[in-house]
């Protein structure tokens, strides 16, 4: 119904606008149009030729009103919501996320399954599931269902390499060659733990092509980046690193562990089973059947989130002028397949619940994982301003976590970090807030521009 709504003040707009022209022109031509020769005769000339678009203004307006009403009644039609079962609870003072909630099911944005979990001052307030875990299979949501949280994952490792400096074996100011000494070629020598964190190491592309028998090899991994050399001058520019990041946060862990453990084992032993947390970097197979199916939006729902929110039209337009090898061109059904869900990616492959994802950092707020003191230090990000390299757009970012303006403080930030498709972890430090969103129904922005997301996360705000 908003669509229409719009559509139709759109076209009430471009019909005044219409009218107003041509009640301007009609006079101006009678006056002008017409002039005398010797004999008294009148003679006619005709205006200059108008552009074929604003002689058809209003044609055109009707076509995209029909165009936007069509777009909004297939979508309802094909995608209506097919299952009601919403389960869970949300505390009375954030009532206000329940109704959100089943709102984004009922209005047809979100096509398959959700689940948001919201903690204030460490206890659990809002735990919400519904829709399907495989639509195809009409296989519903519950409680037990994981997800992929594509690049939610990043704040994870961003947490790994926290504690690896809360204890000691690793400062962020640290050359990475101090750990890994094959490292330092190439241009390489001066990047610090730091660079890499903040997306500033300049590895955000590998010029030597990684097959999955690599990627689920750390040795090789780590031998194939010892010899890239930067995209840029490291430390010089901060540009996106949307896979690489996995690898290098891994590689640091291997090195400052003591124990050299690679991500999913570190993570594992020192924070999952410590304090009981189902967040897997690396699924064991008996726990595959608890997965989320992955589903692409389709050309409608593209359409449709573009029409309510045109920027996505606009980093639609800048992901795909990118390299035929970036991210943005890669099938993300990929991330349907069992095996991939048991590599060790720590930028891209986290399963979990909602409730999972939002208690880590409940407990990472409270200084359970790491210091106060240190958490301390991520409440601002240390780039806040320019555009980045890789993505083109601005991006907020430090530490490993990327950075949201607070939709209702001004000057304040939103800490932790979005995931393709609209999987999200956020953090609003003052009042102990975090803010966990997961969904199999990719959306196609990503943070702030995703819808359900954005309405969750001012509804969670909207309640303190």
């Amino acid at each position: 119904m908003a669509v229409m709504q719009l559509a139709y003040a759109h076209a009430a707009r471009v019909a005044a606008t219409a009218a107003a022209k041509m009640h301007e022109e009609t006079p101006h031509e009678t006056a002008t149009n017409g002039t005398s020769n010797r004999c008294g005769t009148r003679l006619r000339h005709d205006p200059a030729p108008r552009p074929f678009w604003a002689r058809h203004y209003v044609r055109y307006a009707t076509g995209i009103l029909c165009i936007v009403l069509l777009i909004e009644q297939l979508d309802l039609i094909i995608q209506m919501p097919k299952l009601d079962n919403l389960v869970g609870f949300a505390h009375p003072q954030f009532a206000k996320v329940e109704k959100v909630f089943r709102k984004n099911f009922h209005d047809g944005w979100e096509r398959e399954g959700a689940a948001i979990a919201v903690y204030h001052k460490g206890e659990l307030v809002v735990d919400l599931q519904g829709g399907y875990a495989d639509a195809s299979a009409l296989r519903k949501w519950t409680p037990q269902t994981r997800t992929v949280v594509f690049s939610a994952t990043k704040a994870v490792g961003a947490l790994c390499i926290a504690l690896l400096v809360d204890r000691g074996h690793l400062r962020y100011s640290d050359l990475v060659s101090q750990y890994w000494p094959e490292f330092a070629q190439n241009g390489k020598e001066n990047i610090t733990v730091d660079w890499i964190m903040s997306h500033r190491a300049g590895l955000a592309a590998l010029d030597e092509p990684i097959s999955r028998e690599d990627a689920f090899n750390p040795e090789r991994i780590g031998e194939i980046i010892a010899r890239q050399k930067p995209n840029w001058i490291p430390g010089t520019k901060s540009g996106y690193h949307a896979l690489t990041y996995g690898w290098l946060v891994d590689q640091l862990i291997r090195r400052a562990d003591p124990k050299k453990r690679g991500i999913g084992q570190f993570f594992r032993e020192e924070i999952a089973q410590p304090h009981g947390i189902d967040f897997h970097i690396g699924l064991p197979p008996e726990e595959e059947h608890t997965v989320s199916r992955i589903s692409l939006p389709s050309n409608l729902h593209v359409m449709k989130e573009i029409i309510y929110d045109p920027r996505i039209l606009i980093m639609l337009a800048i992901l795909y002028l990118r390299p035929p090898n970036s991210i943005a061109w890669k099938d993300m059904n990929t991330f349907n397949d069992p095996e991939l869900h048991r590599m060790e990616q720590a930028a891209a492959l986290g399963i979990t619940k909602a409730r999972d994802l939002g208690k880590i950092f409940a407990l990472f707020q409270q200084g359970k994982i790491v210091s106060k003191e240190l958490v301390s230090l991520f409440k601002e990000p240390q780039i806040s301003n320019g555009l980045d390299e890789v993505i083109l757009a601005p991006m907020a970012k430090g530490h490993g976590f990327l950075y949201e303006k607070h939709p209702y403080k001004r000057g304040h930030w939103l800490v932790g970090h979005p995931g393709y498709g609209g999987s999200s972890v956020m953090m609003e430090m003052e009042n102990e807030i975090v803010i966990a969103y997961v969904s199999n129904g990719l959306k196609t922005g990503m943070g702030e521009l995703t819808r359900t997301y954005r309405l969750l996360r001012n509804a969670v705000l909207s309640s303190l």
